[in-house]
């Protein structure tokens, strides 16, 4: 009996507020309508044990921010277990998997304070992710402002995060910005400015495209 093809692997990058849970939805449901099975997950968390790695992070014990490196390591601890415990055995079953956030994340927000050398990031991202690298990454980018005012209108306490200053943020922006820029042939940039519908429609063409399925419907 030969065993499923590998699924594949897509990750939704950008900073607070561009609407990667909206679009992870919306890619799910066209996904589906495709006959192709869709696991849907999040960074850091994911598991059981990432998920109680998560809390610690973005709701630190005293509200003090842990410092980037610590929040680095924490944040590939939960990687490591998300992989093992998640996704590897979701893409050997042939499902594909939709994170929102992944290893590029680590590389922005722990790497933007200036505090960890992206050289120690690249390093521990190597041995975390190892081969398990996403096919495709799609970052919504909007202007800091539009993000503030999405992430204001949310219902619910701000993570640690969230918290941060506007200068934190546009750096963040800028980040993404060039890992999109230097890896073109994984990234894929989306102005996501635009209405929930239209940035779904430009994911999904990104996704039909670069990923070769010419069976999915544009």
């Amino acid at each position: 009996m030969n065993s499923p093809a590998r699924g594949r692997f897509i990750t939704l990058e950008g900073g607070e507020g561009t609407g990667k849970s909206t679009l992870q939805a919306a890619l799910k449901s066209r996904l589906e309508e495709q006959g192709i099975d869709v696991v849907l997950t999040r960074e850091p968390g994911g598991t059981p044990r990432a998920e109680a790695i998560r809390a610690l992070v973005l709701n630190p014990p005293g509200g003090k921010p842990f410092s980037p490196l610590a929040e680095a390591l924490l944040m590939n601890a939960a990687r490591s277990e998300h992989l093992d415990g998640l996704i590897r055995p979701a893409l050997a079953a042939g499902k594909w998997v939709i994170c929102d956030r992944f290893s590029d994340s680590t590389r922005v927000y722990q790497g933007v304070s200036g505090d960890v050398a992206p050289i120690v990031l690249l390093d521990l991202e190597a041995h975390v992710v190892g081969s398990t690298r996403p096919d495709l990454t799609l970052i919504l980018d909007a202007p800091v402002g539009v993000a503030h005012e999405r992430r204001a209108a949310r219902a619910g306490a701000l993570d640690v995060f969230e918290k941060r200053d506007i200068d934190f943020h546009q750096a963040v922006r800028l980040a993404f910005s060039e890992i999109a820029r230097h890896e073109p042939e994984r990234c894929q940039l989306l102005d996501a400015s635009r209405s929930a519908a239209d940035v779904a429609d430009a994911a999904w063409k990104a996704v039909s495209s670069r990923l070769a399925l010419a069976a999915l419907k544009s």
